[in-house]
């Protein structure tokens, strides 16, 4: 070994200033053949490359990795492929396995600094730091990964764009001036017409990732409940690295039929307000745009995903055994649909809800959704026609506290199509409930 390691006053420091190559090389064959880094080859040949980079005293860039390493081909985009990020982290969680198992005395190991794509020796002691990595060692910004990303932003934003455009040119609200003023006035809504904040209009999409042959081709798309956006496919990569084997992030998602029948009922009615108004996925939703924003969900039960907590700990109601399915705690029912794949010209019943309440920062919360696409459209249909508000109201007579409310329909369906429903349920919600079991 070349150098005192004892008396180097960095951290991190590149493996040649302190291994010579014949040391280097027997670091190296010692973790791989420790079993350290696992049955996949994957691994020791990331190593390889880190090192032999290391030794050329470079730093790889992501999309070198990917076509390098992983076989990815060259039109890899770095701003929709995380494998690379997923893979370095499991291998610096490997690298720290060996030393800790395998040799924990050693005086200096070989490490991972975080966010680099890089190797670097770190000394009996040292926390492993990235601002105190050596020059050689410091990350460089990667101009493809920004261009990328931003490429991606704009091409998600101009998107939502075109789409409420479209809408609202389409359904002009000067059309029906009665029947908006009447909705703007109710209490459901005068909360979001009363102030300047904006309105974000939150659509429940469905994340959709790949799942791989043997051969790393995909086979089919996969949809899991509980794989609900890029970060939520990564957190399963980094804890079970053999599904990076498996499945592989397509940046995928889709939309059914009945949230855009429904939004085109809810955007007039919005636009009426004169507000920014700005649409978004469900999987792209951020907590503070909970916390900034008027928000109206439009989408299924199932798609709820960052407001499913936050309703049903105010909701008289629960989710049954599926998503499919309603449960009222009050009177111990169940509410089934069994519009999941109805027949051709075979008539069938949906579940509809509409929610609304007010969040802690004094904005509201609207959901506009049900189990299936007719639910819904007629909870689309309530929310912005008066007679139907007017309905319900006389159901829950609660004057002003129609501010936070659920209401549950059963709806009949033939052909993808509704064409009736009945008042199930409807109730007050307790918004003080969510936000104290928020802060337990």
């Amino acid at each position: 070994m070349t150098g005192n390691p004892q008396a180097t006053s960095s951290t991190l420091r590149t493996p040649s200033s302190v291994f010579t190559e014949p040391e280097l090389q027997a670091q190296r064959d010692a973790i791989v053949g420790s079993g350290a880094l696992g049955r996949s080859r994957v691994y020791e040949q990331l190593l390889d490359h880190l090192l032999q980079a290391a030794r050329e005293n470079r730093q790889p860039k992501e999309v070198e990795l990917a076509i390098d390493v992983l076989g990815r081909g060259s039109d890899f985009d770095v701003g929709k492929d995380s494998v690379v990020r997923v893979y370095m982290h499991q291998l610096r969680k490997r690298l720290h396995s060996y030393y800790e198992n395998h040799a924990p005395n050693a005086e200096c190991k070989l490490v991972i600094p975080k966010g680099q794509y890089t190797i670097a020796v770190q000394q009996t002691g040292a926390e492993v730091a990235p601002e105190s990595a050596p020059e050689a060692l410091k990350p460089r910004p990667e101009k493809a990964t920004r261009l990328a990303t931003m490429a991606a932003a704009l091409s998600i934003l101009l998107i939502a764009a075109l789409l409420l455009n479209a809408l609202l040119l389409l359904n002009n609200p000067r059309e029906q001036p009665d029947s908006l003023e009447i909705l703007a006035d109710h209490p459901m809504w005068q909360p979001i017409f009363a102030d300047d904040l904006p309105v974000l209009i939150v659509m429940g999409d469905y994340y959709i990732f790949g799942e791989l042959d043997e051969f790393g081709r995909v086979e089919r798309m996969v949809r899991e409940f509980d794989i609900n956006s890029r970060d939520d496919l990564t957190e399963r990569f980094m804890r079970d690295s053999e599904s990076i084997e498996r499945y592989r992030d397509l940046d995928m998602t889709y939309m059914p039929e009945g949230s855009a029948y429904a939004l085109t009922h809810i955007a007039p009615l919005l636009r009426a307000t004169g507000k920014r108004m700005h649409v978004t996925m469900m999987s792209r939703l951020s907590t503070s745009d909970l916390r900034n924003n008027h928000i109206i969900y439009i989408g299924y039960i199932s798609a709820l995903d960052k407001l499913n907590n936050l309703y049903f700990a105010a909701s008289g109601l629960q989710l049954g055994r599926s998503y499919d399915e309603l449960y009222d705690r009050r009177s111990q029912r169940f509410y089934t649909s069994d519009a999941g794949l109805p027949d051709q010209g075979q008539a069938f019943r949906d579940i509809g809800l509409l929610a609304t309440f007010p969040a802690a920062n004094g904005n509201q919360l609207v959901l506009i959704t049900g189990t299936r696409d007719a639910g819904v459209m007629h909870s689309a249909q309530v929310a912005t026609d008066p007679d139907l508000l007017r309905e319900l109201d006389g159901h829950l007579n609660t004057g002003e506290d129609f501010a936070s409310l659920e209401a549950l329909y059963e709806v009949f369906g033939l052909d993808r199509m509704n064409f009736d429903a009945n008042l199930l349920y409807s109730d007050t919600l307790d918004p003080a409930r969510i936000w104290r079991r928020q802060q337990q």
